[in-house]
């Protein structure tokens, strides 16, 4: 009887990174996501084109690199809130307005915008969706008056649930089942190491250059990130049956609705703290303004740090990671406001603050699309829109309880006590999914 050829899979990685602990970014990102090469073979109950870990580590880089791009205009403008506020001739309230209408763009453009892309190819509709981020910011840049400033920048945020949903979906699929969490993570790392390294030179470069100089740079990134998308990641069609009819029916589940809420008092707290950070660095802390750089990495140290951690634990237990962050929010945050007058104090909180907060965002992000599998286009928007309504609402509040004179400290214990409800959810979610069978 003749030998049957069989596939050789001798060199397919093994479920479990052959690494051993997984202590760097770089090691997580490289040792998580198995290498298969050769022969076509289900992977965790995929079956699909499947790709080598070259190709997948370079397809994430470059999807990582729009996140990036996003982070700088999100994050940076808070860290020059006083440069801005000079240059327009606006007071705090108004000021805020100009983090908060980016915001509110994320939360209405990215369900429209990826129900546009719901039956779209992803990797051409994730190209569109980064020029369109590009020409918004340019507009900023030239914006000639605050009320066509407000305009500008809530066009700037209407791409960026879609960009991060679609791609997330393309490392997702290219990762498999198995290691899609730290996939996610990693693309989503583009936006905390953005914290890390990019505000801090754009705020730099703002007192410099001017704060507009933020706008111009995001543009730049974001055309750069068109290119590197198009060379290194794969054409990827939308599911099939993908369709907006589809992707709405998706929709009716209370675990989703239950998730959103989440995502949005877990993300609150943080937003009204880091709003405000460089006049509570300043004015509470004694920092001078040339410390804000440092102030900002230190916040974007701690983010890096909570994505790849929280992506490590997402794979372990998605519902579980949400809890134990949004505990450490809430602490985290209660601390803050006793102890932000001592400035070395200031700095190790919002380290800790920048990690909690971070470490939700992995673990939301599969949360929800978990919660609508026939709407994963739609629900993966929801997360950045939940993060977003965190933003503009922080942002508010923050301004808010400040102006109502109730100190710089108030931002943190208002925060804390959203961060306090975003536990009672998580045990709520708990609950639904124990309820449903459904692992936690």
């Amino acid at each position: 009887m003749p030998k049957t050829n069989k596939p050789d899979y001798s060199n397919v990685e093994p479920e479990t990174s052959p690494i051993g602990p997984m202590t760097s970014p770089l090691s997580i990102l490289t040792g998580s996501i198995p290498a298969v090469t050769g022969a076509m073979r289900t992977v965790s109950g995929r079956t699909g084109p499947q790709y080598s870990t070259k190709q997948i580590v370079v397809a994430v880089i470059a999807l990582a690199m729009g996140g990036f791009a996003i982070g700088v205009t999100e994050f940076a403008i808070m860290g020059l809130q006083r440069d801005a506020r000079a240059d327009l001739a606006i007071n705090e309230f108004e000021g805020g307005l100009l983090i908060s209408f980016y915001a509110f763009g994320v939360v209405l453009g990215s369900p429209v915008l990826a129900l546009m892309g719901a039956r779209r190819e992803r990797k051409s509709y994730g190209m569109f969706l980064l020029g369109f981020f590009a020409v918004a910011h340019l507009l900023s840049f030239i914006a000639p008056n605050y009320e066509m400033m407000l305009v500008s920048r809530f066009l700037s945020g209407m791409p960026h649930g879609a960009y991060f949903a679609t791609a997330a979906l393309i490392a997702a699929h290219m990762a498999g089942p198995t290691r899609r969490a730290r996939a996610i993570a990693a693309v989503l790392s583009g936006l905390t190491i953005a914290n890390m390294a990019g505000v801090p030179l754009v705020v730099w470069l703002g007192q410099l250059w001017g704060w507009r100089t933020m706008f111009l740079v995001a543009a730049l990134i974001a055309i750069g990130t068109m290119v590197a998308v198009g060379f290194a990641a794969p054409r990827q069609p939308a599911a099939p049956g993908a369709s907006v009819a589809s992707e709405l029916k998706g929709l009716k589940n209370q675990r989703l609705w239950v998730g959103v809420f989440l995502a949005v008092f877990g993300f609150l707290g943080m937003f009204a703290v880091y709003s405000f950070i460089a006049d509570i660095a300043v004015d509470l802390a004694g920092f001078s303004d040339s410390s804000l750089p440092f102030v900002t990495f230190i916040f974007g140290t701690g983010m890096v740090i909570g994505t790849f951690v929280g992506g490590w634990l997402t794979d372990k237990s998605v519902l579980y990671t949400v809890l134990g962050m949004a505990i450490a929010v809430s602490i985290s945050m209660t601390l803050f406001g006793l102890l932000a007058s001592v400035g070395w104090v200031m700095i190790l909180l919002l380290l800790l603050l920048g990690a909690a907060s971070a470490g939700l965002g992995p673990a939301m992000q599969t949360h929800l699309i978990d919660t609508a599998p026939r709407a994963p286009q739609l629900a993966a928007t929801f997360q950045h829109s939940a993060f977003n309504a965190s933003n503009g609402l922080g942002a508010l509040m923050g301004g808010l309880v400040i102006d109502m004179g109730l100190g710089l400290r108030a931002p943190a214990f208002a925060g804390a006590l959203f961060a306090v409800l975003g536990v009672v959810v998580t045990l709520y979610a708990i609950h639904l999914t124990k309820r449903e069978g459904l692992k936690v």
